[in-house]
């Protein structure tokens, strides 16, 4: 039987395979790489189709955040604005400013503005905003100084090893209900033992927290 392929050709299809298989793992590690960076752009503001400043919002007027955020207590989303809690101010005030044009337009033609996504979680992770702010976790605590910002950014990574941090230890996070939405709060001294308290209080069950099944569903 006549030989149709050179004498290396084992050796060749060998090396194809390994290094194909090297490929294919360098190439899931790498978008895996990617995908962490572009979706943890922390510190770098997000554009809108409305310029809208918390800073002016929130720290000038003293407007709280569930005026607009009206489900975060009760529901797993905080909820985005309807045009309508925005034509509730700006139908009297800033009446025809252009900077407003698209808020103006939206509730002319009824359409909803289409804000741009600043947290974006992966499909496999359910994240639950109620069961957090119920527990006494801060809005600041993930959001940042949100009241400083002109423009709104992700203030954390956001990343399993970040959200564990809180997890496996969270009477150093904890506050007071009453002080949840409080901007400006800082832990006092005694965090250690307040938090303790109020993991009690709040009925936290520091056993789950940790487990996969408690983010992973």
């Amino acid at each position: 039987m006549p030989q149709y392929f050179p004498r290396n050709a084992n050796a060749f299809a060998k090396w194809l395979v390994l290094g194909g298989s090297v490929f294919v793992v360098a190439l899931m590690i790498a978008l895996a790489f990617y995908a962490r960076v572009t979706n943890n752009a922390v510190g770098v503001p997000v554009d809108q189709p409305v310029a809208f400043q918390h800073n002016l919002h929130a720290e000038q007027l003293g407007i709280d955040c569930r005026y607009c955020h009206t489900s975060v207590e009760v529901e797993a989303t905080a909820s985005v604005p309807p045009t309508e809690t925005c034509m509730t101010c700006h139908s009297q005030i800033r009446v025809g400013d252009p900077q407003l044009a698209a808020v103006q337009a939206s509730w002319d033609t009824g359409t909803p503005i289409e804000w741009n996504r600043v947290h974006d979680l992966a499909d496999y992770v359910y994240f639950n905003h109620s069961a957090h702010i119920n527990s006494g976790v801060g809005c600041s605590d993930c959001h940042g100084s949100v009241q400083e910002m002109a423009e709104i950014w992700k203030n954390e990574p956001l990343t399993m090893g970040w959200c564990l941090e809180c997890h496996k230890a969270p009477e150093e996070y904890l506050r007071p209900r009453s002080e949840v939405f409080n901007m400006e709060y800082e832990r006092p001294s005694d965090q250690a033992a307040l938090g303790t308290e109020l993991v009690e209080a709040y009925h936290v069950n520091t056993e789950k927290l940790p487990q996969c099944s408690t983010c992973h569903r």
